[in-house]
């Protein structure tokens, strides 16, 4: 979900958001961190889901939430294809996955403008752009959000590399 938790949005707790979607009908909820990430099971069928969770979370929580889903079977397929495979690695920098919402126009039918110093886009795949931030002075999370953001809309969701890891557990 887009917005939860974080600086200077609406707060929530995570035992608020599982028993929300329990609520809903949905089996073996678990929350991941404290942003918004939950896990779920459904027996399907429901072709705007996204949308029946976002009414749900808005009448349960009281305010709106941008939902993005993505099956446990999607995030597996996507590690497995080592999106960052040759980024170089370590402390300073920061690997990030910006999930699109269902409506947005193909990320890899997007023409990215030139990102910020610091900001590399590694590749783009049909619903998702992966991108790594170094430790270059003036470049960060927040640039690589606002460059985004400018380049698709605010239908996007954005993941650190480990937290897509940790969905999947």
């Amino acid at each position: 979900m887009r917005g939860i938790n974080n600086v200077g949005s609406k707060r929530v707790t995570m035992a608020a958001l599982k028993k929300a979607f329990e609520s809903m009908g949905f089996r073996n909820v678990r929350t991941v961190l404290a942003s918004g990430n939950v896990v779920f099971e459904t027996s399907g069928g429901d072709p705007h889901l996204d949308l029946t969770i976002s009414r749900g979370l808005e009448k349960a929580i009281g305010f709106p939430v941008r939902v993005v889903l993505r099956t446990v079977r999607g995030l597996r397929a996507m590690i497995d294809a080592d999106p960052f495979k040759g980024v170089p690695s370590g402390p300073d920098v920061k690997l990030y996955v910006t999930f699109l919402a269902g409506k947005s126009k193909p990320a890899s039918r997007l023409e990215l403008p030139r990102p910020p110093k610091g900001v590399q886009i590694v590749r783009v795949g049909p619903g998702e752009i992966f991108s790594a931030v170094g430790a270059s002075p003036g470049a960060g999370t927040p640039e690589l959000m606002a460059f985004l953001e400018k380049a698709v809309g605010r239908e996007i969701t954005t993941r650190n590399w480990r937290t897509v890891i940790k969905l999947t557990g």
